[in-house]
């Protein structure tokens, strides 16, 4: 993630130029008074820019020596990065918590650890395309346990996340606590997170927005060909990754960032698949 893209920031700029010229015209003819036009701009300037600032505030300062103990010990690439990938890995988890809203339902709180936790997820899909964004506005709910499909806490819900397109994410504070506890390909975190690249696109077809166009339909063949594989069981996905095309993606997604050697063995095409998706080998980052 970026503080400011210069495509943004020509964007804005020219908006606010547009809006300054139109205003001092308008302004000019109602009141005389056309340098009023430079206020104008310069407000619409500062509107679009609001992002870009509140980016930057939030990274002034590092992040709490937990939290830097705490993707040390719990988040492998993190730990293997160099000095200077690891300062933006923490600028990106700086941003993550800035622009993303955290809830508890029930009893569950949003503790300073489930919000890291979700944080390092974005950074970490996200930390060989600098130029790529999660989308904007959604709320992070954290249960205190599975819910089902009205949303509602039960204990025998099958639910430990869920990702709607235009609502929450939905987290099983448990599962987010064992997703970064164990290496084992089970990360909730990085799975509804590998969606909400999915729903950018056309819609839940496992097709990520930003994926290249020239790359479309082969990634299409090779998660069919997948598919396929887990249907028959000669795959190391788990059997959940059948279900549809979306679903191949966010478990593949789990296993390439927790288990990539062992994803590369059993599918090394897949696994060149993320690495050029991603623009990162989980392998040699460091």
């Amino acid at each position: 993630m970026q503080i400011v893209r210069r495509s943004d920031l020509m964007v804005t700029l020219s908006l606010a130029v547009f809006l300054g010229v139109a205003a001092a015209i308008i302004l000019n003819r109602t009141l005389g008074m056309p340098w009023l036009g430079l206020v104008v701009g310069g407000l619409g300037f500062l509107y679009g820019m609001r992002r870009p600032f509140g980016r930057w505030r939030a990274t002034r300062q590092r992040l709490p020596s937990e939290a830097l103990h705490w993707l040390g010990e719990h988040v492998p690439f993190y730990r293997a990065l160099g000095r200077r990938p690891q300062a933006r890995f923490e600028r990106d988890v700086q941003i993550a918590l800035a622009e993303l809203r955290f809830e508890g339902v029930a009893d569950a709180k949003a503790t300073d650890e489930l919000k890291l936790a979700v944080a390092a997820g974005a950074a970490l899909l996200l930390h060989g395309r600098p130029d790529w964004d999660l989308p904007r506005g959604h709320t992070v709910l954290f249960y205190p346990g599975a819910f089902d499909e009205g949303y509602d806490v039960d204990t025998a819900g099958r639910f430990e996340g869920m990702m709607n397109l235009q609502g929450p994410i939905l987290f099983s504070a448990p599962a987010v606590e064992y997703g970064w506890r164990h290496e084992d390909g089970l990360n909730v975190v990085l799975h509804e997170l590998a969606h909400l690249l999915d729903f950018q696109g056309s819609g839940v077809d496992g097709l990520p927005a930003l994926l290249a166009p020239s790359s479309a339909d082969a990634w299409r063949r090779l998660v069919q060909e997948e598919i396929q594989k887990v249907k028959t069981g000669h795959s190391i996905l788990r059997p959940y990754a059948a279900t549809n095309s979306a679903e191949l993606f966010a478990v593949a997604v789990e296993l390439f960032f927790e288990q990539p050697d062992r994803l590369r063995d059993g599918h090394p095409k897949l696994f060149d698949a993320l690495v050029a998706l991603f623009n990162l080998d989980p392998r040699s980052e460091g």
